[in-house]
């Protein structure tokens, strides 16, 4: 940009820019400390607006002095700034008592976006501002937050951004020969997409999902595992536990599940995903009415399942990417050298133990090894498979009232979705 960009009423919108960013973070910053008398804070809205348009000045005057000279003038303000504010900041915080120098890193942000707005990045330093101004205001959330999490699920999220924006970009992006074509990067990118929807998952069940009532807690479950809900409730059926409100619990979570894939599947495979939706939709629906009729005849408010532990560890991502290549692979050479019908008993067998395999690697074959009707099949094959298997573990673990609830859902679940599904199919 050079100095004759700078003029007129191109010049006087982005000012207006650099001063409404500083009015917003100034707004809530004041807000904060409204109760406080006149002359008794450091900066409030005015202040900090004043801020915002003095970092938009600067970089105007900056401009036309080259990279070397304004980048030397913009480091002179926010020089300036800052020994104007610490003085004050400082005689604030002694005689409150307290340390924090939020306070005066927004009124940094503020002049940086204050000048990026003037320097021809207006949309970005509004957004950046609003962002700036949520975490500010989120202060109070943010705080209660890092008061419950543990140590060990502060570390996965550390460790899927990671995996995310360190390990991804290394890990070869074609296709490998002796895994059957398997993608290297895709399975990673799939397997940190799994691990961040099963972790969101786990914070919903820690941070209030899991202790108001079964019915509640199965469905919060249901984002984690099913699986995990469903031998927990049927364990708790065999000691005695409310069986209806156990097996509402269980089915709550199967329909969660159902919709998580349909969820999944449209987010890697669209087409894939149009083709399954209205299946697991009334497979989950099924399972929904059965569980709701069961918590409406025998209400219960107990306690749900057991905390079913961080899903987000590194053994248990390695071992999903393991899984995804394993099954990617075992699918294509298994459609390549016999046909859709291995794709489907590949599914079957998958399902037994895990959908989420089968939802994230087999659509990745269509349309080049399998058709979209196949890999639509093998997701709702591996999804029927699981249902069963849980009403399997129900009628072996649970008490014969539980599992003969968990089975009658299970059944309204798979008839309404195969049927939708062989209709889409035709």
């Amino acid at each position: 940009m050079t100095g004759a960009d700078l003029h007129g009423e191109d010049l006087i919108r982005r000012l207006a820019v650099a001063l409404a960013i500083g009015l917003l973070v100034g707004a809530e910053r004041h807000w904060r400390e409204r109760d406080e008398a006149a002359g008794r804070r450091t900066a409030g809205v005015r202040t900090f607006a004043l801020v915002g348009l003095s970092g938009g000045v600067v970089a105007a005057v900056a401009t036309p002095l080259g990279p070397i000279g304004g980048a030397v003038l913009l480091s002179a303000g926010l020089f300036a700034l800052m020994a104007a504010l610490l003085p004050f900041a400082l005689r604030e915080a002694d005689a409150e008592g307290r340390f924090s120098a939020t306070s005066q890193v927004a009124a940094i942000g503020t002049y940086a976006l204050g000048a990026l707005a003037v320097a021809g990045e207006a949309p970005a330093a509004g957004a950046a501002a609003v962002a700036m101004t949520a975490v500010l205001a989120a202060r109070e959330s943010l705080h209660g937050l890092m008061a419950r999490i543990t140590w060990v699920e502060l570390r996965s999220a550390i460790l899927l951004l990671s995996m995310t924006l360190v390990a991804l970009p290394l890990v070869p992006d074609a296709p490998i020969s002796w895994l059957a074509g398997v993608n290297p990067h895709q399975v990673w990118m799939l397997a940190i997409l799994l691990a961040g929807v099963s972790f969101l998952g786990y914070l919903g069940v820690k941070l209030g999902g899991g202790h108001r009532g079964l019915l509640l807690a199965g469905a919060a479950g249901g984002l984690v595992s099913s699986t995990a809900v469903t031998l927990s409730n049927a364990s708790a059926a065999a000691k005695g536990g409310p069986a209806a409100g156990l097996a509402a619990g269980s089915l709550v979570a199967g329909a969660v599940s159902c919709l998580r894939t349909a969820g999944l599947a449209l987010l890697v495979a669209p087409a894939t995903g149009r083709l399954l939706g209205p299946a697991l939709v009334a497979a989950a629906a099924g399972m929904g009415v059965v569980a709701l009729l069961l918590a409406r005849r025998r209400a219960s408010v107990a306690d749900g399942p057991a905390d079913p532990g961080n899903p987000f560890e590194i053994g248990a991502v390695l071992r999903m990417a393991l899984l995804l290549a394993g099954v990617g692979a075992a699918a294509k050479f298994g459609a390549e050298r016999l046909g859709g019908g291995a794709v489907l008993l590949i599914a079957a067998v998958t399902g037994l133990t895990d959908v989420d395999a089968i939802t994230l690697s087999v659509p990745a074959l269509a349309p080049a090894t399998i058709s979209e009707a196949v890999a639509a099949q093998a997701v709702a094959v591996a999804v029927a498979s699981n249902i069963v298997a849980k009403a399997a573990y129900a009628l072996a673990l649970g008490s014969a009232r539980h599992a003969q609830w968990v089975v009658l859902g299970s059944v309204a679940g798979l008839a309404p979705g195969a049927a939708l599904l062989v209709a889409a199919l035709r």
